[in-house]
């Protein structure tokens, strides 16, 4: 038997496999955004990354209509309006520098969430130039770190990691840079 009703374990079970599918198109629908903003372009035929990234979301049974509506915001197109790059500094747990790259359509929301999940984590959002000092931009739009924070606690260490995890959940933050070698 499968309990008092076989309909409530399947739509828990649905659940679950909607969540996983859910979260991998997000992830999807973020490197189709980047490939199009990076390539200029949203024809797949011009843009070999876009193509690349378009035939990772097929392999996943991404539908169309997702595929099409994350070109167009990587265009700047659509209902959500231009996309722009963001950068956020802040700390995280022990004091550890971070800067947060997002490419969002709403400032707002994206800095509330931003806020949010580094204050639930026990960090806190900083002002333009608290973080940045730290870090160094290189030719390929990557960060790397001058100034290194040493972290030898270890439940430290996994706060950090599941905070960086959070924030990389987000579906406007691009990527997440801390001075913590982790």
């Amino acid at each position: 038997m499968s309990g008092h009703s076989k309909w409530s374990t399947i739509k828990h079970k649905k659940g679950i496999t909607d969540a996983k599918r859910g979260k991998l198109f997000s992830q999807l629908a973020k490197n189709i955004r980047i490939a199009t903003k990076e390539g200029g372009s949203g024809d797949p035929k011009i843009n070999s990354s876009l193509r690349l990234a378009i035939d990772k979301a097929r392999a996943a049974n991404m539908p169309k209509e997702n595929l099409q509506r994350a070109i167009d915001r990587g265009m700047g197109k659509g209902k959500g309006g231009q996309i722009q790059e963001i950068l956020y500094e802040g700390f995280g747990p022990g004091g550890v520098a971070m800067l947060i790259v997002s490419l969002t359509d709403n400032k707002q929301r994206t800095s509330a969430e931003i806020k949010n999940i580094l204050s639930k984590a026990g960090g806190s959002l900083g002002s333009p130039g608290s973080a940045s000092y730290m870090f160094k931009r290189e030719k390929d739009f990557n960060y790397t770190v001058i100034i290194p924070t040493v972290v030898d606690d270890e439940s430290l260490q996994k706060k950090l990691e599941e905070l960086m995890d959070k924030l990389r959940e987000n579906e406007d933050v691009e990527d997440v840079y801390c001075t913590a070698n982790l």
